[in-house]
């Protein structure tokens, strides 16, 4: 029993380091802080951490396949651009039209109410669905590179952006907003369930931030399903030698288009909370750069390998996290902006470097039979 835990932990080792090193984190920040392991502290925390464990996730399934998408921050944005006019939540719905080469055209009314925010969710995820499905599609037919693939479409999506919102607007649902940034007692009490939240059974329940149970229910109702589908092993499979899956009869074609379309469905999902957390839509390029770069970076902490093969998306969600709880830290104690990046860098580096040392000892064992 104690041997197969042994064989495990050495097989995750990436996952397991990335594991160890949040926590640790994670609560000597919470002993730092002045309101340190409360609900309130832990609903901040959850809201700032989703849109980057999302594009990990994102980036992740790509990366599984031996690829790189430079593209997801772009979709987010995109995304949260779409949001900002669908998931108003008006009764009389929201008025669409197009302002395009000096013409204005009517496009017709959004349907109001919950069920058109519901509506708008469906939408706003389907279109960045179909944004990593149409980067597979130029990977695939196109036979491009795909970190050149989406270094071009990810341009495209920011152009679609800039061109919905020019400047930062639009208006996201109050009720939306809150259900959605605060806790479980929060929501029932929104949403009128459960007694308003007030229900005796519920109250254990009622601290939870409702961004964590979100991140959850994702990874347990669409990455787990797919890494255990025939695609989902065919991507490991494509990512660890291409050559063999496709003389084992694997569909690569297909492996590498679900992918990026999965990584275009977990950008729009942080694109679509970003807009509902800031109620509104915002074009803004340097952020997606930003979003792009950290998601590569939470994906290598996570003990994926760029290589491909190798990794999951659960430990890409606690490379965001690590992130993002370096980030908490400069609050706390007040490190100037200037010194950030240096003290980013060098907590980055040995986290990169930690993870390795396994990667390392298989490659020189290897190199013995060569």
């Amino acid at each position: 029993m104690l041997d197969d835990v042994a064989i495990r932990v050495r097989q995750n080792v990436g996952i397991v380091t990335a594991v160890l090193l949040f926590a640790v984190l994670y609560v000597l920040y919470n002993l730092s802080h002045p309101k340190g392991f409360s609900s309130a502290v832990l609903v901040q925390n959850s809201d700032e951490i989703f849109a980057l464990a999302m594009l990990a996730m994102a980036q992740t399934v790509p990366v599984l396949a031996s690829g790189l998408d430079l593209s997801v921050g772009a979709v987010m944005t995109m995304v949260g651009c779409f949001a900002s006019y669908l998931l108003t939540g008006t009764a009389a719905g929201a008025p669409l039209h197009l302002d395009i080469f000096g013409l204005h055209i009517g496009l017709g009314t959004f349907p109001g109410g919950v069920s058109g925010i519901l509506l708008g969710i469906v939408v706003c995820l389907a279109i960045g669905a179909l944004a990593g499905f149409i980067n597979g599609c130029v990977v695939v037919y196109g036979r491009i590179q795909p970190i050149i693939a989406t270094l071009a479409t990810g341009a495209v999506y920011i152009g679609i952006a800039l061109f919905l919102r020019p400047t930062p607007g639009g208006k996201i649902d109050e009720d939306l907003n809150w259900a959605l940034t605060n806790s479980l007692g929060d929501f029932a009490a929104t949403v009128h369930i459960f007694d308003d939240g007030a229900a005796g059974w519920f109250a254990p329940l009622a601290w939870i931030p409702v961004p964590f149970v979100l991140l959850i229910l994702i990874a347990l109702v669409v990455w787990v399903p797919f890494r255990r589908s025939v695609l989902g092993r065919a991507v490991y499979a494509v990512g660890s030698a291409e050559g063999a899956a496709y003389m084992s009869g694997l569909p690569i074609d297909r492996a590498k288009i679900a992918a990026f379309t999965l990584a275009g469905f977990f950008a729009g999902c942080g694109g679509l909370f970003l807009a509902i957390q800031t109620s509104s839509g915002n074009a803004d390029i340097p952020q997606a750069g930003a979003y792009t770069l950290n998601s590569i970076a939470s994906v290598v902490i996570g003990g994926t390998s760029l290589l491909g093969g190798t990794g999951s998306a659960i430990g890409s969600i606690f490379g965001a996290m690590i992130l993002r709880v370096i980030s908490f830290f400069f609050r706390i104690f007040d490190i100037a902006p200037l010194l950030q990046p240096l003290f980013e860098g060098v907590i980055l580096l040995a986290a990169v470097s930690i993870g390795a040392l396994g990667v390392l000892r298989v490659k020189n064992t290897l190199e013995l039979f060569r």
